[in-house]
């Protein structure tokens, strides 16, 4: 069933993030006094007081040329009012009313979609001026509220209850019972550093300009998810996909931003939920030691990865450039051989259906189990091909091994004096595994377990 969308509107720096995090019930949005952090609309599911409804969070409007970033965040939060049931237009009530509210409310008048002013920061006696002057905006009554301090809530819920709770009605009426639900939609995410084109990527995925792009390095700082879509080309079946889009990682010496700081932690949560993630390369600067960083994180958080190399269409020497980081990645990723390498194009579309179906084929892989005859099989062979070593003359007994998780895979292996079992024995097992059981290019872990001794003490 799809929830009623509410969403926030207003200057920059009044606290829509703040109200949109307790609206959710999680810090999700990017929070700091200095005016402008949102840039992208993010979507988060709300519930007030058994009200459920989709709110979204929009970047500060500002007076400011079309062209330029803050002009172009601006036509962001303009789209964003098409298919909204409400609007939030939220002010700062200790503030006052400033020309620039007044702009806003002008247009929002004219916008055929229903208005609820908040007076936001409305704790104490501080905000009863400015709750005063926002009358004049001729948008009604204003419903003071303390979004930090979760202040007015009450009174929110019964200003969106005429609007919401009648459309939800209707829609339980025809909800029915799924009994059949797919599996849940891939949840895929875009990683790498600044100015890669990851928004344009997704904007190119999605065919519309849903989220901000331009020249400048750095404009994504939440990590925004995207639901979406994507029919396969082949055989034409539609799968359900959350698309990631994360903020560019730098080095982390030149991180001394503290917002620049908030966008990689976000950026890194993101990768946590991902199931697969996409390492998005600029063609035109290769392969660096940041994105080898960035991929050894993503390895070791246990997420599926997938290489593309954007900008393919203005890439010199094509090949050599592949080929170079085909060697690169194989020479500086040991622990996962023969990772996904594609080319892409977020300009010409070039390579986009491949990668999304790359990602289905890796999640599979990545939450494959194995059934444990043909697990014990594989084991049985591994050992009489290699045996394992006999440090000091004493024999190292592998007893049996398990599969204990999927997502990634992960592997139990018991036996004696595992202590002493050589790292290179280690790999030669879970390069075996990959090989041999249809784990190719995802992170497989191997965990050693030994017996307690119970005459040790």
């Amino acid at each position: 069933m799809a929830l009623p969308q509410v969403i926030i509107i207003g200057r920059p720096n009044v606290g829509k993030s703040t109200l949109f995090n307790r609206l959710v019930g999680k810090k999700l949005a990017l929070v700091d006094d200095q005016p402008g952090v949102t840039r992208d609309r993010r979507f988060g599911e709300a519930h007030l007081l058994g009200l459920d409804f989709t709110v979204v969070d929009t970047a500060g409007w500002e007076d400011d040329d079309p062209s330029s970033l803050p002009g172009r965040m601006r036509q962001q939060t303009e789209a964003s009012l098409h298919g909204a049931d409400v609007a939030l237009f939220v002010i700062d009530a200790r503030a006052g009313l400033t020309p620039l509210d007044e702009e806003i409310g002008r247009w929002l008048r004219e916008q055929p979609v229903p208005v609820i002013l908040l007076a936001n920061k409305a704790e104490g006696r501080a905000g009863e001026p400015g709750i005063l002057e926002s009358y004049a905006l001729g948008l009604g009554d204003p419903v003071p509220v303390s979004a930090e301090h979760g202040e007015g809530m009450g009174d929110l819920f019964e200003a969106l209850l005429p609007y919401l709770d009648d459309k939800q009605q209707d829609e339980d009426e025809f909800a029915e019972d799924d009994e059949e639900a797919p599996s849940g939609p891939l949840k895929l995410a875009i990683v790498g550093r600044p100015n890669a084109g990851k928004s344009t990527l997704i904007n190119a995925l999605l065919h519309e300009d849903r989220l901000l792009t331009g020249p400048e390095a750095g404009i994504t700082r939440d990590s925004i998810a995207v639901d979406w879509t994507w029919t396969d080309p082949d055989t034409g079946e539609e799968r359900p996909v959350r698309l990631i889009d994360t903020a560019g990682m730098r080095k982390k010496a030149q991180v001394v931003d503290k917002l620049e700081k908030l966008s990689v932690a976000d950026a890194r949560r993101a990768v946590d939920f991902a199931e697969v993630v996409v390492l998005l390369l600029d063609a035109t600067r290769g392969l660096e030691h940041q994105d080898l960083k960035i991929a050894s994180l993503v390895l070791e958080e246990g997420r599926a990865l997938i290489v593309a190399i954007n900008k393919w269409d203005v890439a010199d020497n094509a090949s050599s450039l592949f080929n170079g980081i085909r060697a690169a990645l194989d020479d500086g990723l040991s622990q996962v051989k023969g990772l996904p390498l594609l080319a892409v194009s977020a300009r010409t579309g070039k390579g986009l259906d491949q990668l999304v179906k790359s990602a289905f084929e890796l999640r599979e892989a990545w939450s494959k189990r194995v059934p444990t005859a043909l697990l014990n099989r594989w084991f049985d062979d591994a050992l009489a091909k290699n045996p394992p070593p006999a440090p000091g003359g004493k024999r190292i007994k592998l007893r049996y091994i398990t599969q204990a998780r999927v997502r990634p895979p992960s592997f139990v292996l018991f036996g004696t004096r595992l202590d002493q079992l050589p790292g290179s024995y280690e790999r030669y097992l879970v390069n075996s595994l990959r090989r041999d059981l249809g784990f190719d290019s995802v992170p497989v872990r191997l965990t050693l377990r030994m017996p307690k001794n119970p005459f040790k003490k």
